[in-house]
């Protein structure tokens, strides 16, 4: 009997903590109303509609870089040469050799050097035979390396022979208009008249120039080389120019 009573109790004392448990996960209270209240407010049509608006400005911002990544690229790569570049040689008669590498005929020379060569000599040494010409600058340790084709000072070697030394130069107006003069041209050499209105246009006299494709061929950061590629010949290019940099 005192076993059964113990029971009773037991179950009782079961029930009664079970249905306190019940109403404690039944009966929610006012701050969990309120969070579940904020909760569903959150992820209500509106707020769908803000979150999708905030991840296309993400999405909009970040194709925004990347194309603007891009365009920087391809202005930097339209500035520089590729495998195959148009080749122009030119000067006044009585003028120093001037050589223009150009991405295509549009676009300013991506190089372009004055040598102290008379253009005259140059022609000579050309309908002679093939013509190397060889222009090497120093590589100096304590300053920064910069690219082959910015480097400002060369000495020439023109098949073999110590030709004194090339400078390179900009672009400037009187080099443009020669340039723009020649641009329908692809492949030949010619004469230009000379201007008077410019100083010292009258007295060094007609322009000759010399304009043809070339092949580039890059070894490395300290090599480059410029083959003049002439379609009726089956040999050897006519005209070759390495460029070279050397420990100082």
């Amino acid at each position: 009997m005192a076993k059964s009573s113990q029971d009773l109790s037991s179950k009782r004392h079961f029930h009664w903590s079970n249905k306190v448990s019940n109403e404690d996960e039944e009966v929610p209270t006012e701050e969990k109303k309120e969070k579940d209240a904020k909760v569903q407010a959150s992820t209500g049509p509106a707020s769908v509609a803000a979150t999708r608006k905030k991840l296309q400005a993400i999405a909009v911002s970040r194709w925004r870089s990347v194309l603007t990544t891009l365009g920087k690229n391809r202005a930097h790569l339209a500035q520089g040469l590729g495998p195959r570049v148009i080749g122009t040689l030119f000067g006044y008669r009585r003028g120093h050799v001037h050589f223009a590498f150009q991405r295509d005929p549009n676009s300013q020379p991506a190089f372009m050097i004055e040598l102290a060569t008379p253009i005259s000599g140059l022609v000579k040494e050309m309908a002679s035979g093939l013509v190397r010409i060889a222009l090497e600058c120093d590589r100096e340790e304590e300053k920064k390396a910069m690219r082959l084709l910015e480097e400002p000072l060369w000495r020439t070697y023109c098949n073999g022979k110590k030709s004194g030394f090339a400078t390179r130069r900009e672009c400037g107006p009187r080099e443009w208009k020669v340039l723009k003069a020649v641009q329908p041209i692809s492949m030949g050499a010619g004469v230009l008249p000379g201007s008077g209105n410019e100083d010292g246009a009258e007295a060094e006299g007609e322009i000759m120039y010399m304009r043809a494709k070339f092949e580039r061929v890059v070894g490395s950061r300290d090599s480059e080389a410029f083959y003049m590629m002439n379609p009726d010949s089956h040999g050897a290019p006519e005209l070759s120019i390495y460029l070279l940099r050397v420990q100082a």
